[in-house]
């Protein structure tokens, strides 16, 4: 495992990206690369009531929210992400196990690639069956690789959502 799952039962939200970047995996924190925007945006959108450092990463429980990854024992950029790493099964398993008010994808790959719904747009998702009453959410990346295509709507309406 390149990164811990900090997950435990009926949190707001859990966050889930594709895999660990280079700097993440390096670092041994989420969203660790600078030109990553999650952090901030956790802030920015009132998720946080102040900027946290990848290295609070553990503290996210503490605010009802959580972390896992969709590819578990690899890092690096999506492309280089080997097929069989994607363990969309094994993330299922999580959330149904700790069963969150909202799931949200931190990139429309994870969410196409979890869900098997090759084209999911960014918002809220139709329901799963596999996730009874849990809430699903594609977000723009906040990668700073995806910039070109960045919107903070998607993450703000997550936000209201949460925050009902």
């Amino acid at each position: 495992m390149i990164l811990p799952d900090y997950l435990a039962p009926g949190l707001k939200v859990v966050f889930c990206g594709t895999a660990a970047g280079r700097v993440s995996a390096q670092a041994g924190h989420y969203y660790a690369n600078p030109g990553n925007r999650f952090w901030t945006l956790l802030c920015e959108t009132g998720l946080t009531p102040h900027r946290l450092a990848p290295s609070d990463d553990h503290l996210l429980n503490s605010f009802g929210m959580g972390l896992t990854d969709l590819a578990k024992t690899v890092f690096g950029q999506d492309a280089q992400i080997p097929r069989d790493a994607w363990d969309s099964s094994g993330l299922i398993s999580r959330i149904r196990s700790h069963q969150p008010r909202n799931l949200a994808f931190t990139s429309l790959t994870a969410a196409r690639l979890a869900l098997g719904r090759k084209q999911a747009a960014a918002g809220m998702l139709e329901p799963d069956l596999r996730l009874p009453g849990v809430t699903l959410w594609a977000l723009t990346s906040s990668s700073g690789l995806a910039r070109r295509h960045f919107s903070a709507e998607p993450w703000h309406a997550l936000a209201r959502q949460v925050s009902r």
